[in-house]
């Protein structure tokens, strides 16, 4: 399959923009936070919003990549856009529990459908070639969206906007002109693609892949990377409140902190990824992650908890991009059902936050690091699955 087109790479830019609005699913972790100081909840209820979000993953990741041998690649992605976009409106109209329980919800079915048929719609536009550090460009500017979230809710926390009067959710109202503008633009340009021909495959089909262990232990993976990711996107603010005795406002910095850190780690590792082994790249972001669990486990200062962050930024940052391109191309011919399979392990961003938000009630945010440490020490087992 190619994209009809003499110069590919222009193809790339509204796909790259589909992938800054797939960062939007980030914004719950900062959100979460705020909703909890909102309405008032602890740990355990607040961390239902980022689970819920990723509950859908299990859900929708294996007939989204069914659906798209039906409608394609590229209508797969609209349809997410303008799911996507319907649950950025809703928090416009208030913030009470249920409008944004339904409204995460929205967020996390549109970013099942969008990071289903994201990567393959890449990969139809690239190529075999180069495929890891392309997805990985695509995971920097998704990042991008990623860490500008807590800065729009901490400025609309902090300044007055007579016009609007949103408060932090002035976040959703700028992500939502991003949505209709990028859903406009993906529209708007011409991608041929061709249906895959022959029986599709059932969801049975699909979830018999697993039976392959390079694909099931690249899905567990993902699984990991997604709760570390989501987990430190919660906790990193709340173990400064902790231990430092930051405010949310204050604390909401370790967010943007992480994800500052992890743009870089998606930049530089899309060069990295090119001129280097995939297998020593993956054990330096591992070390690096491993690094990070330590001293978030025990550090007490501001600094030693800021470089923690950090580190487990970086180290994160390429390991999606990695697992998941080394699971795509094992199955060339089942290449959309595998994409399903992938996400569906972002379903991690579900049961992490959950034990996590228990773990956090019952000894401290201590308890919580101990939890995304389990996901490191998986990842340290799956370095012999990468194979070059």
């Amino acid at each position: 399959m190619m994209a009809n087109n003499t110069n590919k790479s222009i193809y790339l830019i509204p796909v790259m923009l589909c992938f800054f609005c797939m960062g939007f699913v980030d914004l719950v972790g900062i959100a979460s936070n705020y909703v909890k100081e909102d309405l008032g909840l602890s740990d355990s209820v607040a961390n239902i919003f980022p689970s819920l979000v990723f509950f859908w993953f299990l859900i929708f990741s294996v007939p989204t990549g069914m659906l798209m041998n039906k409608i394609g690649r590229k209508n797969t992605v609209l349809l997410s856009l303008i799911v996507t976009v319907v649950s950025l409106l809703i928090p416009l109209f208030g913030n009470s529990f249920t409008v944004m329980l339904i409204a995460f919800s929205l967020l996390g079915i549109g970013n099942a459908l969008m990071q289903t048929s994201i990567n393959p719609l890449a990969m139809l536009i690239i190529g075999d070639k180069n495929l890891a550090s392309t997805l990985t460009f695509g995971q920097f500017v998704k990042a991008i969206a990623s860490f500008l979230a807590p800065y729009l809710a901490m400025w609309g926390a902090t300044q007055v906007i007579p016009s609007f009067g949103y408060d932090w959710r002035v976040l959703f109202m700028v992500y939502f002109v991003v949505g209709l503008l990028s859903t406009a633009l993906l529209w708007a340009t011409p991608i041929q693609e061709e249906l895959p021909t022959g029986k599709s495959s059932s969801f049975v089909d699909c979830l018999r892949l697993l039976s392959k262990p390079i694909v099931l232990l690249s899905f567990l993976a993902i699984m990991c990377h997604v709760g570390i990711d989501v987990g430190t996107n919660t906790t990193a603010p709340k173990l400064l409140m902790e231990r430092v005795g930051m405010t949310l406002n204050e604390a909401a910095f370790a967010t943007s902190l992480y994800f500052i850190f992890r743009t870089i780690g998606a930049l530089t590792g899309s060069f990295f990824l090119r001129v280097m082994k995939t297998r020593w790249f993956f054990i330096i972001s591992v070390v690096l992650m491993a690094a990070s669990m330590i001293l978030m486990f025990s550090g007490q200062s501001k600094m030693v908890l800021y470089i923690a962050i950090a580190l487990v930024g970086y180290g994160n940052s390429n390991i999606f991009s990695m697992a998941f391109s080394e699971a795509l191309l094992s199955v060339p011919d089942k290449q959309n059902e595998v994409s399903g399979l992938m996400i569906m392990g972002l379903f991690g961003g579900t049961v992490f936050p959950l034990i996590m938000g228990f773990m956090s009630d019952a000894m401290g945010q201590a308890g919580a690091v101990a939890v995304m440490a389990v996901g490191v020490i998986y990842l340290f087992t799956y370095i012999k699955q990468v194979k070059n």
